[in-house]
C-alpha cells in the first residue's frame, strides 16, 4: 500500500506497514489498546523504528491483559532474556502494573475502551494528567503517542492522507 503521509515518507518499510494498517486505527479490543500502550512505552528513550522492529515480539509477550496482570518474578526473568521486546526492567514492571490497573478499570466501567470513552474528550495535557494518576511509565509524550495512535488525539495522518481519509472515528478528533 502506499501512503503520502508525512508520518511515512521517507521512512522505512516498517514505518509504512505500522502507518497504512495500525496508527490512528482504532483498537478492537482491551488487548488491542494494551499492547498499543506497551508499543509506546517500549519506545521511551529509543528510535520508534528499533520499536516497530520489535512490534511483534512486543506483541506476543505482552498478548493480553490477563496474561500479563499475572506475571510472576519468573515470567519478568523470561522477560529479560527475551530479544524481541525491550528488555527493560521498569518497562516490564510497568506494564505489569499497567495491566492490574486495566483489570480494575474493567471491572468498574466494563473495558479499558469504556474507561477512554468515559473521560472522551480531553486536551492532551488532560489525558496526561490523568494517565499519570492511572498508569506508570505514562508521561506527556507517551501518552500523547498513544492516545493519537488510537484515535482519539488528532495527528495521526495529515489531512491529505489517503489512509487517514478512509479511518472511520467514532469520535469526532479535532
Amino acid at each position: 500500500m502506499i501512503s503520502y503521509c508525512k508520518f511515512s515518507r521517507l521512512r522505512s518499510d516498517v514505518h509504512r506497514e505500522h502507518h497504512d494498517t495500525e496508527h490512528g486505527f482504532q483498537p478492537g479490543s482491551d488487548d488491542d489498546l494494551f499492547r498499543r500502550l506497551m508499543l509506546e512505552i517500549s519506545q521511551a528513550g529509543l528510535s520508534f523504528e528499533t520499536i516497530l522492529k520489535k512490534k511483534k515480539g512486543i506483541y506476543k509477550a505482552f498478548s493480553t491483559v490477563e496474561i500479563v496482570a499475572n506475571f510472576k518474578e519468573k515470567d519478568i526473568e523470561k522477560l529479560m532474556q527475551n530479544p524481541g521486546i525491550i528488555r527493560n526492567r521498569l518497562k516490564i514492571l510497568a506494564a505489569i502494573h499497567n495491566a492490574k490497573k486495566i483489570k480494575e478499570i474493567q471491572r468498574e466501567y466494563g473495558s479499558f475502551c469504556k474507561w477512554l470513552d468515559f473521560y472522551y474528550p480531553l486536551k492532551k495535557e488532560e489525558w496526561v494528567k490523568l494517565f499519570k494518576k492511572t498508569f506508570k511509565f505514562t508521561g506527556g509524550e507517551i501518552v500523547n503517542e498513544f492516545m493519537m495512535s488510537i484515535g482519539y488525539l488528532p495527528g495521526a495522518h495529515d489531512e491529505d492522507c489517503p489512509i487517514g481519509k478512509k479511518l472511520k472515528y467514532k469520535h469526532k478528533i479535532s
